[in-house]
């Protein structure tokens, strides 16, 4: 439950420096509209868009696991958001009570264990499309977050690997705040890599890399001039 608990609690914090306080209301502190439904389905898309799923076009590529991998973490930013929201609007509880629900979901103990299941594209497309389903079909927030831990299970993703690289992307979320993402002045492409393959590389090479240390190699890494 650990990891769980780690994962909500560096949402939060990322949400509050982000959104400001109170964006548990809808709106950030610049006055714009949160809507983390619609963040879910259009990163649904793209992770559909990683699929060689169109018939006329490049029809014998491959699946880029590596990019799904990072959309599922986008997804799951999303997802851990509106949980954190509708728990503190409608008074359901902590941080700590909204992990230990997710910890007893049965799709987060398929998770742990990882799923040995073999599922083509085709197959894989399914599930996407079945949680986005639920995302438009029911306003039950648990039902949403288990079709996720499901999806992410039967992509070959575990707890493990999950938490990685979310770990990875949050601090890349605050390394692109801090560097001007919002005002339109950050740089997604680094020496002919997007940042999100950067993060990677960098956390293939050091598994054990602290927070700290993989935002100082991000800093090292960034584009200068």
């Amino acid at each position: 439950m650990n990891r769980i608990v780690e994962m909500l609690t560096l949402q939060q914090e990322l949400n509050d420096a982000t959104n400001g306080f109170n964006w548990e209301n809808g709106i950030t502190k610049n006055g714009k509209k949160i809507d983390w439904k619609r963040c879910i389905y259009l990163e649904s898309a793209e992770l559909v868009e990683s699929y060689p799923w169109k018939h006329w076009k490049n029809i014998d590529a491959l699946a880029d696991y590596e990019n799904i991998k990072i959309e599922l973490v986008d997804i799951w930013h999303f997802v851990m958001s509106e949980a954190l929201r509708l728990y503190k609007i409608e008074n359901r509880g902590s941080i700590e009570m909204l992990a230990i629900n997710i910890t007893a979901m049965p799709s987060c103990q398929l998770l742990l264990k990882g799923s040995s299941e073999e599922l083509d594209n085709y197959e894989q497309i399914a599930l996407i499309e079945a949680m986005i389903k639920v995302l438009f079909c029911s306003d039950d927030i648990d039902e949403l977050i288990a079709s996720f831990l499901t999806l992410t299970s039967k992509l070959k993703m575990n707890l493990s690997t999950l938490y990685a690289l979310y770990i990875g992307k949050n601090i890349l979320n605050k390394f692109r705040q801090n560097h001007g993402y919002k005002e339109g002045t950050y740089i997604k492409e680094w020496n002919g890599q997007e940042d999100n393959v950067v993060m990677q590389l960098i956390l293939a090479q050091n598994s054990e890399i602290t927070p700290t240390q993989l935002y100082n190699a991000l800093e090292e890494a960034y584009p200068k001039g």
